[in-house]
């Protein structure tokens, strides 16, 4: 299910962004950690208990859930959220991108801009413009990379979940490519 800032169900197909939550069978605490055990499992307004995911979600009018990305990596662009994931997904579909992550960098007009890291494909140097040419026909033209920079490996955690901190300091120039 997908709950509201203040813990209710989100209705299915009103179309509101919430956390994924799992209610029923859910642990009670992390050992040791009372901390993340308040964030994680919570008492709903209805007396549920959930667990809390930090990945944010729609509820479909099928009852299907649609991903967003996690809430931690969200941009604020002009006061519009953008989920890195979403833009990843329509980067990695263009021929020429083997491997991308999109971070947010400090933008003095906009909060955030949204800036892509990307592994191009064996022989290809895609362009920024390239990119948000292919990009506005997946995403809307507010979530498209307003800036490129092409490394020879995107970095990943042995999980294969990308390294967004890492990506955040080759966005913001603080390593070198």
């Amino acid at each position: 299910m997908v709950l509201d800032e203040q813990l209710n169900e989100i209705p299915a197909g009103s179309g509101q962004v919430g956390r994924l939550a799992r209610r029923g069978n859910v642990p009670i605490a992390y050992y040791k950690d009372p901390v993340k055990s308040a964030e994680t499992f919570v008492m709903g307004p209805s007396g549920s208990r959930y667990a809390l995911a930090g990945d944010m979600a729609i509820l479909e009018a099928d009852g299907t859930i649609t991903l967003l990305g996690r809430g931690s990596q969200c941009i604020n662009s002009g006061g519009e959220k953008i989920f890195p994931e979403e833009v990843e997904s329509a980067l990695k579909a263009h021929p020429a991108v083997f491997d991308a992550i999109v971070v947010g960098v400090p933008d003095e007009r906009w909060g955030q801009r949204v800036v892509a890291v990307v592994q191009p494909r064996d022989g290809e140097t895609p362009t920024v413009d390239d990119l948000a040419t292919h990009c506005r026909v997946h995403v809307a033209g507010y979530k498209v990379p307003k800036e490129l920079h092409l490394v020879a490996e995107v970095v990943r955690s042995p999980s294969g979940k990308p390294d967004y901190p890492w990506a955040g300091k080759v966005a913001r120039g603080e390593i070198p490519v």
